[in-house]
Formats: C-alpha cells, structure tokens, sequence
C-alpha cells in the first residue's frame, strides 16, 4: 500500500479520533493523580486479560521513504491507530535518525509530541552529527485513543547571527525503521451485536484481516454461498489490507491459551451443523434465521458468531443481514424477519469506481477531509485515486476534460511558484502561481495536440491514452519565497509566510460518453479488478462452480477468491450463484468462475492451452510472449506470435496451479476463468497468489502458471472482444490492424466520390446543353 493511501485511511478515522478523545480522560494537573480512562461495558471476570506487544515501523504506518526534515519543512507526522477492543498501557517510540554534520549541538533539537502533547525533546550532541542515532522515548499510554498522531519537529541551527532558514545545511534524516512499540490490552466486550463487526474486523486494524469460518463436514453449496456472501461484505471493508479465511470442519479453531482473542463465525443449519453444536439443549433448532454471538468455549475472550437457520435459504438471508443491516443489530441473539432488494444493480455501478455516466466532483473522489488542502512553502502533494473499469475504451480520443479550480496563498512576488500536474507518475503540465487574483475559481486546458501554453480560461484535457484502470491524478504546489539576505554585513531574516493552497472541491472530471470494449482473455483485468465478474458490483451475472465434494483448502480458496472480487467493487457479492455442474453453468447468460479441474468435455477446446492433471500436465507454448505486452485495451493481433508453436507434457510431484482465461463456448459476450488445481498444495498456491500484489501484477494474457518459484504468463489463441461499439468507431478500430487496407479503402474511396462527382457534373453539363 503506498504512503499516501494509508494516510487516506489514517486520515478519515479523525472523526472517530474526535469522539474518541471526548470520552478519554482529562490530563491531569501537575500534582494530581490521573484520572482513569472510561471503559466500555465489560463482562465481569476474573481470568487476566491477554496483552501482546506490538511494533510497527514508519514504513509500515505509510512511510515507504525516509523522511528529510528541513530548516523550512520543520515537521513531520506519522499516524497509527489502536483497535476498539484494545487498550494501551505502554507505549515507546524509536527514532533512527542522522542529523547534518553542520548542526550547532545542543541547541538543535527535536521536539516530539503525542496527539498535540509535548513528549520530550531530543537534543542533537556533538557526536551524533552526520552519524545514525537512535534514541527511545516513552509516550504517555493515557493520551492513546483509536486514532493517534506523533509529531516530529526540527529545530536546527548551524551559525548564531543572519541565519537563514532555508540554508541547505539545516536538515535531519529520519529513518523509515523508526517505530512505534504499544503494549496494547485486550477489552473483554459484551456479547453484544451492536459492536458488529468488531471483533470480527476493525477499520481501525491496518493489518490483514484474518477471520475463521467453521462447517459441518462436507458444507453444501447453499452453505458455501452463504459463507462467500458474508466473506465478500468482510471483503469490501478490508479494501487494501486484503483477508484470509481459513476453513475448519466440525472443529472450532484451536486456541494457544485461554487468553486467545481469535474469532470466528459459524454456519449451521437444524439438519445440518457441527460437530460442537450437535447438543440441541445447548444449541436448539431455530425457526427463522439467527445471528448470535457467543464465547469459545476454550478461551472466554475469544468471540464466535453463529449464523444458524432452518436451511440453506435461510444462511444467505442471514448472511445478507449481517452485511446490509448490521446497523440495526443488538444483544446477544437477533432474528432476522426479512431482507429484500429494493432495486437491482446496474453494470459498472461499483462504488469503488469513479462514475462513468456523469461529470464526478472531486469531493466524491476524496477518502479523508482536508485531503484537498495542503499548506507550507513545501507543500505534500494533492493525490486522488482514481478507479475505472478495466473495458474502458478511450482508444484514440482527444482527452478527458479535467475541469480544474483551486486557491493559493498569494506569492510575495510574480517569481518561480507553479503547480505541477500529472497523472499516474506522467507529467501533464506546470502552471504559474501569479501574485493576482488568487482568491478567483481558475479553470485550466491543456492542449493535447500542439505544444501551445496553457491558457487559464480554458480546460485542462487529460491525456486519455495515459488511463488504466487505477489511476493517481497528483497537484503539486510549489512556492519559491526569499527567507534570508544574501549580503554579509546586513543580516535580515525573513520568516517564510504561511503558505496555504487547495483544489476545490467542486473540479470535476468527465468521463462520461464512453464505451466499454476489451480484447479477452486478459487475465490482468481479473487480476487488478475483478473483471468480468466485477462488471456487476453484486455479482448477480456470475456463477461459481465449486467442486462435488470440498476440502477445507477449497472452500478457502472460493471464499477469499470472491473477497478479493469484492475489495475491488466495495460492495458485498448478494446476487451470487453457486453450482457445481459445469455443464448447466457455461450454458446460461452468466460469467464463470471455475475451482477445480477443467472439464471432460471442454479439454479439446482449441483456446485451451493448458491441462493440470494427476498424473500428467500439458502445455502449450507460443513463438514468443510479446503479445502480453500488449494493451489488452487495444487488444493482442492474432499472428505467428500468439498461436501454439510446441506442445509440452511433464509428470512431476510438486505442487502447481493456474489461473485461466478463455471465451464462453456457449455466449459471446461472456468468459470463463478458471482457478485449476489438484490438491490442497496445489490451492495453497493459488491462496497465496491472490493474497500477494505482486504475484497478482504477474498474472496477464491467456494462461498464467503457479509454482513455488513464481508466477509464468503467457498469451496463447484467438482473442474476443466484449462490450459494444458503435459500427463507425468499430469499423475504425478494425481497421487500424490493417494500415495497407486502410489505404486501399482509402484509395478506393477517393477515386469513387472522384468519379461518382464526375458522372454528376456531367449530367448536369448535358441537362444545361439541352436547356440551351
């Protein structure tokens, strides 16, 4: 995750950081004792509560890159945040840190606070100049709520007369191994629904989300729906931490101690239910469905959601409950009376993507407030992510119009302050920050076509060729300011202003007009968004196909494939089919997405270039693997280079997998993707490659191969189109493929109009000849 979208997640639990700090106890007055912290509503028990301790560096709180203190650029903060059910009672934080050599010591410094509270200072000795130091600091445990900031400051001096701030020798390096260490405490909540989905998943939890779920052996396909269902909804929340299901039957996960704070949730039906339910004194039969939060019965501060119903229908209605209304849910035991869908979703209505039907204003893109706002004479930069679907056709077209206005700080002369926009790491165009009229709404153009300036009248056109389907739009303000005097016997220092810019709000980008068209198989756009299955953020136009008889391992392997489907939508998979009869699935209107073995009957589908057997794996090899280099946007030509060279068969025992793509054989507009493997070794890889971003990077073209070393792509047979196309735009993409019949039809044409003008102007000379 990069550092700016952490500090997107950081940043928007301030909110929950406001109330936090309203219910925290007042500090105390010097001489007083402090005053306890307030504690949430806690069962009464005598066993000691689990404590762990818990380090994370800077890096992983979002800072990928040290962080370069300046004279000017003083301050620094790094954000972290405590789960609700936790507490902390100890706190430390380790600076690495290498300040300049040129440093006066002592008397530089840094100055450290905890949620605006004055820590401790660090003084800068003589030996530590140009040296890495690490120092340790203890931060007071009461002032921790659910979101925290540490603040770094610099002071620094390198001469005692005419300092000049901006001097290039005032800097201190701070490593991004710098961290943070909490004791942190379990709280022993209430069995109570309300808190849901805590202590199922916390936003306020950074790391990777993992979360058992538990079956009666051999779990039917309506309870593997259910499970997939409420796994998807933990999906969508989880977003970029991503999440692991690990599978149990008839057994609840074990626990090391009695003060494990694992939890789980369980499907059970009255006919159907595990093992450790099986006393019905205990665990009666319900006649609606329920959602009831009980204790491990090994570890009292471990929480178990059973999600119980009379059958199958009513796991999904359950399920769908937990997801859509966990808002109204409380106490122990709910009963849930009915779950309808008002209106049905639309295509390409993921509320993870940017709206393609409508101009979108930048207050809809933002994840946190003042994301927009930046303010120092070295500001951060303005980022903003923006998801597209992956069919997108913006092939050849003259730009996105990018209406642009923003505010700044008024220069105290017409010098060298600009903006910098760019677009995905590409740089777009600068523009002078001008001494007038900052206080006015500017709207921008850049003009795509010619290198004329830009005008700041117009609008600013994005370069359309330059969208994916993650995108990062990125301003940078930069304001050049004179802070010191250049001449020796007159010292006067001037204090840099408080320079402050925004974009507003109410910019807007359009992407609306546009047409969904992609050249398949492309196994990327499964990869980095779930596509084609996300195309519809419910996935109400998919189907599963799992095997007969599942293993633990493979309902896993279902259950985080949908997730990760779902973290890219941000939205809960309600409208998914399950089936376990291939057959009946390819036939209907409906994507597929396929766990297990490739069928009898479609392993001599002429796309098919790769077969996992038991006994036996066969490949096939192109000429070259330049076709999954290209834009699968633009779509790969079908030439010598994509078509099967070689044909290569190994028999061998350790563990591989793949992902496949390849055309309905029964509908067009619709495509399989299959997650082949054999074994429980076999999915362990597969796991692994869809909880890994960089394995999930690798994944491309037709075929992409698994094994222990990697992740092999390759592009293999005819490719498909899906989306529509207006026959002129068409006709035109067809085309380019095919410059030399281009200038034919070209040619052709000119010479008919030519021709089809003269046999017009010669009638209408013979009709004026018989006139006369």
């Amino acid at each position: 995750m990069s550092r700016f979208s952490k500090k997107a997640f950081f940043a928007s639990l301030a909110l929950m950081t406001f109330a936090s700090q309203l219910m925290a106890a007042p500090l105390p007055l010097p001489g007083s004792s402090p005053a306890p912290l307030p504690k949430p509503a806690l069962e009464d028990t005598q066993q000691p509560l689990p404590s762990w301790t818990v380090t994370r560096t800077f890096e992983q709180l979002g800072r990928a890159t040290d962080t370069l203190l300046l004279g000017i650029n003083s301050a620094e903060q790094v954000e972290f945040s405590v789960r609700r059910d936790r507490i902390a009672s100890d706190a430390r934080l380790q600076l690495e840190y290498t300040a300049s050599p040129s440093l006066i010591p002592t008397i530089s410094h840094l100055r450290v606070y905890l949620n605006d509270v004055l820590m401790g200072v660090l003084p800068i000795e003589k030996d530590q100049l140009g040296r890495k130091t690490t120092q340790q600091m203890a931060l007071d445990p009461r002032l921790i709520a659910d979101f925290n900031r540490v603040r770094l400051e610099f002071i620094g001096h390198y001469t005692d007369i005419c300092e000049d701030p901006a001097n290039n020798t005032l800097w201190v390096n701070i490593s991004r191994a710098s961290s943070i260490t909490l004791q942190e405490q379990a709280l022993s909540l209430k069995n109570d629904l309300a808190f849901f989905p805590l202590p199922f998943f916390d936003p306020r939890n950074t790391g990777k989300l993992e979360l058992p779920f538990v079956f009666a052996a051999n779990p039917t396909l309506g309870e593997q729906q259910a499970a997939a269902i409420l796994a998807s909804y933990f999906g969508s929340q989880s977003n970029w931490r991503g999440a692991d299901f690990p599978v149990l039957f008839d057994t609840l996960p074990s626990v090391q101690s009695k003060e494990a704070t694992q939890p789980s949730i369980v499907f059970a039906t009255n006919d159907h239910r595990p093992a450790f339910m099986s006393d019905l004194e205990k665990f009666p039969a319900v006649t609606a469905p329920v959602v009831q939060l009980i204790d491990h019965p090994d570890a009292p501060y471990s929480k178990i959601l059973l999600v119980m119903g009379r059958n199958e229908d009513d796991l999904a209605t359950a399920a769908k409950a937990l997801a859509l209304g966990g808002n109204l849910l409380r106490g122990q035991k709910a009963t849930i009376d009915k779950v309808e869908a008002l209106q049905p979703r639309k295509p390409y209505d993921a509320p993870a993507w940017m709206r393609t039907d409508r101009p979108v204003r930048f207050a809809e893109l933002i994840t946190y407030p003042q994301q927009l706002q930046v303010s120092g004479l070295q500001p951060r930069p303005i980022t903003l992510d923006i998801n597209l679907p992956p069919d997108l056709f913006v092939w050849r077209n003259q730009g996105i119009p990018l209406r642009t206005q923003y505010r700044y700080t008024a220069p105290s002369a017409n010098d060298d302050s600009r903006l910098n926009i760019s677009l995905n790491d590409q740089f777009i165009t600068s523009l002078a920050l001008q001494r007038k009229n900052t206080s006015n709404l500017e709207e921008l153009r850049l003009a795509v076509l010619s290198n004329d300036s830009a005008n700041a009248n117009d609008k600013l056109i994005v370069p359309s060729l330059k969208i994916g389907d993650r995108n990062r739009l990125r301003f940078d303000f930069n304001f050049a300011s004179t802070v010191g005097s250049a001449q020796r016997d007159r010292c006067q220092t001037i204090l840099p202003a408080n320079t402050q810019a925004i974009i507003d709000e109410d910019s807007t980008i359009d992407l609306s007009g546009y047409h969904h068209y992609i050249s398949m198989p492309d196994l990327k756009a499964f990869a980095r968004s779930g596509f084609p299955f996300s195309r519809m953020a419910d996935m109400s136009e998919s189907i599963v196909v799992v095997p007969g008889s599942s293993t633990p391992t493979q309902v896993s392997t279902l259950l985080e494939a949908v997730a990760g489907i779902s973290a890219r939508t941000g939205y809960p998979a309600f409208g998914l089919r399950l089936s376990n009869d291939v057959d009946s699935a390819v036939k209907q209107d409906a994507d597929v997405l396929l766990l297990g073995q490739m069928p009898e009957d479609m392993r001599d589908n002429p796309d098919l270039s790769l077969l996992l057997q038991r006994q036996r794996d066969m490949l096939v090899q192109p000429y070259s693997n330049a076709g999954i280099e290209q834009s699968a946007r633009r779509g790969p030509s079908v030439d010598e280079h994509s078509q099967p060279a070689t044909r290569v068969e190994v028999s061998a025992q350790a563990p591989i997998a793949a992902i496949m793509g390849m055309q309905s054989p029964h509908h067009n507009q619709r495509s399989i993707v299959a997650l082949l493997g054999n074994d429980d070794a076999d999915y362990a890889l597969l796991r692994e490659t869809l909880a890994d971003t960089g394995k999930l990077n690798a994944v491309a073209g037709s075929v992409a191969l698994i094994r222990s070393s990697g992740v092999y792509s390759q592009l293999v047979g005819d490719n498909y189109f899906v989306g529509n196309l207006p026959w002129w735009l068409l006709l035109w993409y067809q085309l380019s493929e095919h410059p030399v019949l281009l200038a034919v039809i070209a040619v052709i044409s000119v010479l008919l109009s030519a021709f089809l003008l003269w046999r017009a102007l010669s009638w209408a000379a013979n009709r004026r000849l018989k006139d006369d």
